[in-house]
């Protein structure tokens, strides 16, 4: 678990703990949604790239073999990384 410390304006600080908003529970679910909107955003401003460059879509196959190589890829990582760990 990781101790955090921030600094806020002091009636940030109050309307945020009246509201509840100061928990663990409460800051975990902000981050998860914020990491969630920051990640969407992100992919966005990648489809408007692709887009702009002329690269045409995948096909459902074709996507489905990507995933299929990004999951092996990252089972050898994790394998080497098991293995590394247990030597």
């Amino acid at each position: 678990m990781t101790t955090l410390n921030i600094e806020l304006p002091d009636n940030i600080a109050k309307q945020a703990g009246d509201a509840g908003l100061l928990t663990s529970d409460a800051l975990t679910q902000l981050l998860k949604e914020a990491m969630r909107r920051q990640a969407g955003q992100q992919l966005l401003a990648v489809a408007k790239r692709i887009q702009a460059a002329g690269i045409p879509p995948m096909t459902d196959e074709e996507i489905v073999a990507e995933v299929k190589a990004a999951r092996a890829e990252r089972r050898v990582r994790q394998a080497k990384a098991d293995s590394a760990g247990r030597s």
